[in-house]
């Protein structure tokens, strides 16, 4: 069985996942339930720069069939966005440093879709900020460019 349940007997981890994203966000994002497939939110979130031509991002917030044990995984549909910092090959968002632990990483009895929607607005800030100053904000792990990567995630 999905950890979300089914539709007529919805999981309590849903439920509080919903009443969450709908006191944060409002109506912002909208929970898509597939016919097959995996749940998730997608909406548009305003980016707040000058230097945009549109303000409007959409974005999507997956859940994994191993949630809330593996983190929701953040996507920019639209407009394209491609960067070569902290964005695997799929488009997914790298928004957390997974060696930070469940203190500031994810945290599978308290973070929710709120988290990961929070942290790809900050994300998006941090992009924007990355292309005009060509630094990243914030605290980056240096990797040493010999180490293996690690196996594509889906």
């Amino acid at each position: 069985m999905n950890w979300w349940g089914t539709r007529n007997n919805v999981s309590p981890r849903l439920r509080l996942e919903v009443e969450a994203m709908r006191a944060t966000f409002g109506d912002t994002f909208k929970l898509v339930v597939p016919q097959f497939g995996q749940l998730y939110w997608q909406g548009i979130v305003e980016i707040n720069l000058s230097t945009l031509r549109s303000p409007d991002h959409e974005v999507k917030i997956l859940y994994p069939n191993e949630y809330p044990n593996r983190p929701a995984e953040a996507y920019v549909l639209r407009p394209r966005i491609f960067s070569e910092k902290h964005q695997y090959e799929d488009g997914q968002l790298c928004l957390f440093n997974p060696k930070d632990g469940t203190q500031y990483g994810w945290n599978p009895s308290r973070s929710t879709a709120v988290t990961v929607a929070g942290w790809a607005v900050q994300w998006l800030y941090a992009y924007y900020t990355w292309r005009t100053t060509g630094e990243w904000p914030g605290i980056e792990e240096r990797v040493d460019p010999n180490t293996p990567l690690p196996p594509r995630r889906r």
